[in-house]
């Protein structure tokens, strides 16, 4: 399949690009100086439409595909230039011709008859959106997986130039505090004029010159004429059937915009397993770059004790989403901003998975282990969050932000396990969190910038844990040596354990930067600044006795520590200088931080405490080596401290078959860690490279002393005098050639960690190396055709045991726009895993849509949704962590067709 499907490709782009010639030369100014990025556009005399375009590299060479014995109109422009036009006539061969181009100082300008499909701007890069669509485009996403150099990631980010975008902004405004995943899901794609890419981008102008912006990225979406002072947007609404249930979907998203103030309401009801935004988006939510200019060098972790529901949102057997989202943005006069927004999303989720496990060193007797799982589970998720920006005037800026979080999170689950026999099990979880943000820059002068930034976060979280085992009180079950160890009551005919958690967590991060502009090359950073945290955790392991009564056990091991009450205390205060300075094509950042580090544990009646200093050096290099091209290197070293719930002495379930309990004197681990980023981005030949590069060296870890009954384990912690190492490379090229677009895809990543097992060291490595090649058309009347594949080899080093994974998996999409009415969409994926045993595993994919409406500017459409067309029942993944490595099956919702309605405004 992969050569049939790369083969039928390349004769593809082979017919297309056979029949071209090419037009090329030199576009100077009257003085014979080569002009940088001039825009070089061909329209057909025969259809009126764009048929190529170009622009100029640092030589003022331009290039452009025609198709040969076709006559051309030839518009040659540049800002503060006369725009040069002519007829021109191709014939067999490749044509040569070079354009001088004169000042313009008249107020007269020759009408462009069509917009430059891309243009630069300094740092700004301009796409015009409807120089990509072809019709068959719903939401903002479809037009942007046509842009070059800019990709949708597998986690659904955007990327451009290999750089994720962190922020996305309607008309200048954030939109959902600037989230992407909102917005290119939903964003109607006919209202969308401009795609504004801001590179180098900063929310505060007064440290754009004294601050490295390089992988700040945003997006800036440019409303259509029209689409400024009103609603725009649509409602969907829709019904159907499955086997076992009867569809239904409503989806209102309404946008209103004016220079002013902006309205945003988006809706989602549905059975369908359509997810607006699934549970980790949520937990994601409220970024932007609002952060800290530059990391202190400390790290340290609170924890994070939110259920792990067996499956994600889009994977699952039943899948019932209800969302609600306002957002909006006010400015009442040009010194302030404001803005906030309201969700609300919840799910009802029903899944099943199967998984094959093999522990690590298998020569220490630990069993395989084949599990089958059931879950239901409900997740509601609440969040608000209010912002403004003061500035009135470019020498003061106050930020101010406050982000409230609650959930209400529940799983009932029921486990088969080859080893153990069948638990029930309950999990549940209310917690909530509030931070603020509170942020002030000042100018003194031309020379003197200060800036304060401060960041607090309180957080309460209380998961409860209930699981249920059957006990044969007369006979040997697999679990009876950990009930004896927990000190459980094993007269009864089941085990039913209980357990109670809080953790509340306080933390400020606050520090005040000084920026001495030394020259119009250099400048210097001084900074003092400090971090606070304290977090308290309780828990207790009880027993449900016959009767409803409760049993307190005393464990028969780790000194008959059964519960926690354990408060951390952690401070660090910090000063630090940086030197930033320019020198031809080099921009070096050097500089370093001096921590003091206190922190206080205090538990069963005992302080630990431990303080000392730690100078962390850090450094930059970014070489420009053209406008568009640039390598940047960067190292720093990093203290990373641990949270509350490995230093807790006392025992804590993470179920019933992993029980922990944590070490009071844990100390911090140190990292080196090195990257290098490599971009190049070039509008002359459609040549874009993008590769990265990082390794991390950490000292002193925190890893596991892990000991195994079974498939029981019990774990505590320990700072490793092993090195863990991380390396990961990525690598992106993409070409275009005319309508056709070729990508390739190469990543490598490589982990080492050591642990200790039943007494004895384990080095888990783990190496995977994915290759994804893949060419897309983007015709304007054509059906248009993508084909990827996907290329994936994983090899894991467990202790004793060794597995490889291969994966195999072609995919092509298919969307035509008929008769300037209908449009078919459609996507067909298969997947192979070799499991390395002379097994494997195969699924596939068929989702198709077919749509209806009069034109383009047509109020109403019609839709027929077709999902799982082959009616498979599950999808097989493979994965590893430091324990173990294992093969799951998950099984999904199965073939079903919706209809729908879809009005636009």
């Amino acid at each position: 399949m992969k050569k049939y499907i790369f083969c039928l490709a390349l004769l593809f782009v082979g017919s297309i690009s056979f029949a071209q010639i090419k037009l090329e030369g030199v576009v100077k100014d009257s003085l014979n100086n080569p002009l940088e990025l001039a825009n070089v556009i061909a329209i057909n005399q025969e259809t009126s439409g764009l048929e190529s375009y170009g622009i100029t590299n640092e030589q003022g060479k331009y290039k452009l595909d025609l198709g040969k014995n076709k006559s051309y109109k030839i518009q040659v422009s540049y800002i503060g230039f006369k725009t040069v036009e002519e007829i021109l006539a191709t014939k067999e061969s490749d044509i040569t011709k070079n354009y001088i181009l004169r000042p313009d100082n008249s107020l007269d300008e020759i009408e462009l008859t069509y917009e430059m499909p891309v243009t630069v701007k300094g740092d700004t890069l301009i796409y015009n959106a409807d120089s990509f669509k072809n019709g068959t485009e719903r939401k903002l996403e479809d037009v942007l997986e046509k842009l070059p150099g800019v990709e949708i990631n597998e986690d659904g980010q955007i990327e451009v130039e290999g750089k994720v975008v962190n922020k996305l902004m309607v008309n200048g405004k954030d939109f959902f505090d600037g989230d992407t995943k909102l917005a290119t899901k939903n964003i109607p794609s006919k209202a969308v004029d401009k795609i504004q890419v801001l590179r180098n981008y900063s929310e505060v102008g007064q440290l754009s010159g004294v601050t490295n912006n390089q992988d700040n990225v945003a997006l800036n979406i440019k409303l259509k004429e029209g689409k400024e002072n009103f609603w725009f947007g649509n409602v969907t609404a829709g019904a159907g059937a499955s086997p076992d249930n009867e569809l239904y979907l409503f989806q209102p998203k309404l946008f209103y915009y004016n220079p002013k103030y902006s309205l945003n309401f988006i809706g989602d009801v549905n059975n369908t397993g359509e997810a607006a935004l699934t549970r980790r988006d949520i937990r994601n939510f409220g970024g932007g770059f609002r952060a800290p200019s530059r990391s202190s060098g400390t790290n340290i972790n609170l924890g994070d004790n939110s259920l792990n529901f067996l499956t994600s949102q889009g994977n699952a057997l039943e899948i019932e989403n209800k969302l609600a989202t306002g957002n909006f943005s006010y400015s009442p006069n040009q010194a302030l901003d404001l803005s906030g927004f309201l969700i609300y999303n919840s799910s009802r989720i029903l899944s099943r998975e199967t998984s094959f496990i093999q522990y690590t060193n298998q020569e220490l007797g630990i069993p395989d282990e084949a599990t089958e799982q059931s879950s239901r589970e409900r997740s509601d998720q609440g969040l608000m969050k209010l912002s403004a920006k003061y500035q009135p005037n470019v020498n003061n800026q106050l930020d101010y932000d406050i982000l409230a979080r609650v959930s209400n999170d529940r799983q009932n689950q029921r486990v088969f396990s080859s080893v153990i026999g069948t638990t029930n099990q309950l999990d549940e979880v209310t917690p909530f969190s509030i931070s603020q943000n509170l942020n002030y820059y000042y100018t003194l002068n031309e020379t003197n910038i200060f800036s304060f930034e401060a960041q607090h976060l309180l957080r309460n979280e209380d998961p409860f844990y209930n699981a249920l085992l059957v006990n044969d009180p007369d006979g040997e079950d697999a679990f009876d040596t950990t009930a004896e160890g927990l000190g459980l009551d094993t007269s009864l005919t089941n085990y039913n354990l209980g357990q109670d958690r809080r953790i509340k967590s306080n933390q400020l991060d606050a520090k005040l930067d000084y920026y001495n502009i030394l020259n119009t090359k250099s400048n210097l950073n001084l900074t003092l600044g400090t971090i606070l945290s304290r977090q308290q955790f309780n828990s207790n392991i009880f027993q449900f006795l016959e009767g409803g009564s409760i049993l307190n056990p005393t464990p028969t091991f780790n000194d008959g520590r059964a519960t926690n009450d354990t408060e951390y205390v952690f401070s660090d205060i910090y000063v630090g200088a940086h030197y930033r300075v320019k020198t031809g094509k080099f921009t070096i950042t050097p500089g370093f931080s001096v921590h003091a580090y206190g922190n206080r544990n205090t538990q069963f009646g005992e302080t630990f405490e431990d303080n000392f200093f730690r100078l962390l050096p850090d450094f930059e290099t970014r070489i420009q080596f053209k406008k568009s091209e640039a390598l940047t290197l960067r190292y720093d070293m990093r203290n990373q401290f641990t949270d509350v719930t490995r230093l807790a002495e006392g025992l804590v379930l993470n179920n019933f078959n992993s029980i922990q309990f944590g070490e009071s004197d844990l100390q911090n681990a140190l990292s080196h860690n090195v990257s290098l980023f490599y971009s190049s981005f070039n509008l002359f030949n459609y040549t874009n490279v993008f590769a990265r590069a990082s390794y991390s060296n950490n000292i002193d870890q925190i890893r596991g002393l892990t000991n195994f009954e079974n498939v029981i384990r019990t774990s505590t912690f320990f700072n490793s005098n092993f090195a863990d190492e991380n390396a990961n490379v990525f690598g992106r090229v993409q070409r275009t050639f005319g309508k056709i677009r070729a990508t390739l895809n190469a990543s490598f990543n490589y982990s080492k960690i050591n642990q200790f097992i039943q007494g004895q060291q384990s080095l888990n490595e783990g190496y995977t190396q994915t290759y994804t090649p893949g060419i897309r058309t983007n015709y304007k009347i054509a059906p248009n055709v993508s084909f990827r594949y996907r290329y994936s080899v994983t090899d894991n080093v467990q202790g004793g045991r060794k597995t490889t994974f291969v994966i195999n998996s072609p995919s092509i999409e298919f969307d035509a726009y008929i008769w300037k009415s209908v449009t078919f969409r459609t996507n067909y994926s298969y997947t192979n895993q070799d499991l390395g045993n002379g097994q494997s595993q195969s699924f596939q994919n068929w989702d198709a849509t077919l749509s209806y409406r009069k034109d383009r500017d047509a109020k109403w459409e019609y839709e027929i949704k077709a999902t799982n067309i082959l009616d498979i029942d599950s999808q097989v993944r493979n994965s590893a962590n430091n324990l173990s490595v294992f093969t799951s099956e998950t099984f999904i919702q199965p073939r079903f067709v919706t209809f729908r309605f879809v009005y636009t405004l």
